[in-house]
């Protein structure tokens, strides 16, 4: 019989609060159970239409802008970016004009004049803050600029037992997910200290999705509209099939199913992108006094639907002990708030830095830093849309890219595509125009000379 006891000892030592301990119970009980988190596809409807937030009237920004004084800011700023070869949070990285994530973040939020508290992780919330000490005219008020996720231990898959990973032990434990946000505002007394403070709302986004700025429309919409819980969706595309989709269920509440959620027999449907037309970009508009309302209600447990993610204890070494890391998504709360909203948005709202691609596209010309700080398709683009493909077995992470890159990217703001195949070091005052492919059959490292200009397909 599993035994949730060890769990509990464990995370008591690691200083978990209580009311976390007893979330995380709960999923323990489910996954004991046999619940898998799936969502089968007959359970669930498709998404017919959502409010467009480009037919929004003049109106919906006045009222927003009335609303921004009891407006706060969070971002998700939890993740290392190990993927791009990084040991430190992601947002320290720099992305445009010299300036990081978290430089563009602060200021974005000073020029608004709106508080910005960030979610970070036990591994990002020391040089975070650290990074922040410059920026004297962050939350004025006395809101804290930051609160920290939780932590659980992993799941051992063959007894259900607290993963032990002796070599390192830091790899016995996971995030929760972004779905922790709910207990962790409660936990560390951020929510009691934004509602006190008299902020009705919040728009909660990703440090990385440098499209995820204060909409004023958005805002008054859900102003005028009292909805408690709001999800930015945009069009769901070929490139988007695997990611999380909106759907609904037969009494018309909204649901958001993530592909861990999925069944395999299920999978076709999910691809769909015209039987699913919409995908959570992971902007959400909030209001306060209803979650604290509904968390109060629920023991502070809203009790998100659970993903049950197979791994092993060490993500690198697929020969050690198979585990499971159960998480919770922060969009799935809006099966939980009742008369929750979706609205759809242009593209430019989701622009996630997930790989070295697309840093050096931001970074580069097609981009521009707007006088908000916000980071915009630039005005003198000759293509609406630009692809950039570097081969990662050269281009991976990020020190890769800024060896091959030494005087910066290549001007792209001409440009259509840009990929590259093979080994190259590139030169001053690169210049791209159109499509570019380069490919290097050569074996060795080719340079690409000071002011070049690459069109078409040029094989080395």
């Amino acid at each position: 019989m599993a035994d949730f006891a060890p769990f509990a000892q464990r995370m008591q030592a690691d200083r978990q609060p209580q009311v976390f301990i007893d979330t995380f119970a709960d999923y323990y009980e489910q996954l004991v159970a046999g619940e898998t988190g799936m969502i089968p596809e007959s359970s669930i409807q498709p998404v017919k239409s959502v409010p467009d937030v480009e037919t929004f009237p003049a109106k919906q920004a006045l009222l927003g802008k009335r609303a921004m004084r009891k407006t706060a800011v969070i971002k998700l700023n939890g993740g290392l970016g190990t993927s791009m070869g990084l040991e430190r949070a992601k947002s320290l990285l720099s992305v445009k004009d010299g300036l990081t994530f978290l430089d563009v973040i602060a200021r974005q939020s000073m020029k608004a004049n709106v508080p910005l508290v960030l979610m970070n992780s036990f591994a990002t919330e020391q040089d975070s803050l650290r990074a922040l000490q410059n920026y004297n005219d962050l939350n004025r008020r006395t809101v804290p600029l930051s609160f920290v996720q939780h932590r659980q231990p992993k799941v051992t898959q063959f007894d259900f037992s607290p993963a032990v990973w002796p070599q390192n032990s830091d790899l016995e434990w996971c995030p929760p997910g972004h779905g922790d946000i709910y207990a962790a505002l409660i936990t560390r007394g951020t929510l009691s200290a934004l509602t006190s403070q008299g902020y009705e709302y919040v728009f909660v986004s990703n440090a990385d999705n440098l499209g995820a700025v204060l909409d004023l429309a958005i805002l008054g919409y859900v102003v005028e509209n009292k909805i408690p819980f709001l999800m930015e969706v945009a069009d769901r595309t070929e490139m988007d099939k695997k990611g999380g989709h909106l759907a609904q269920r037969p009494d018309g509440q909204l649901v958001l199913r993530e592909s861990a959620q999925c069944l395999e027999s299920d999978k076709v449907a999910f691809q769909d992108v015209t039987r699913h037309k919409y995908f959570n970009t992971n902007n959400l508009w909030i209001h306060l006094p209803t979650l604290s309302q509904l968390m109060d209600g629920r023991g502070n447990k809203l009790g998100l639907p659970m993903i049950r993610n197979s791994k092993t204890v060490d993500p690198r070494d697929p020969d050690s002990t198979p585990v499971y890391q159960l998480e919770t998504a922060m969009g799935s709360a809006i099966a939980v708030f009742q008369d929750s909203q979706a609205v759809r948005v242009p593209r430019t709202r989701f622009a996630p830095v997930k790989k070295t691609d697309d840093l050096l596209a931001v970074r580069s010309d097609s981009y521009t830093l707007t006088a908000a700080f916000h980071v915009e398709p630039a005005k003198e683009r000759r293509y609406d849309d630009l692809l950039v493909s570097l081969d990662p077995a050269y281009f991976a992470f990020v020190n890769d890219l800024d060896e091959r890159f030494p005087f910066g990217p290549p001007s792209l703001v001409n440009a259509h595509s840009f990929v590259v195949e093979g080994d190259f070091r590139f030169g001053r005052d690169v210049v791209c125009k159109g499509d570019v492919r380069l490919i290097n059959e050569s074996g060795s490292r080719q340079f690409i000379p000071d002011n070049t200009v690459l069109q078409g397909v040029v094989v080395y």
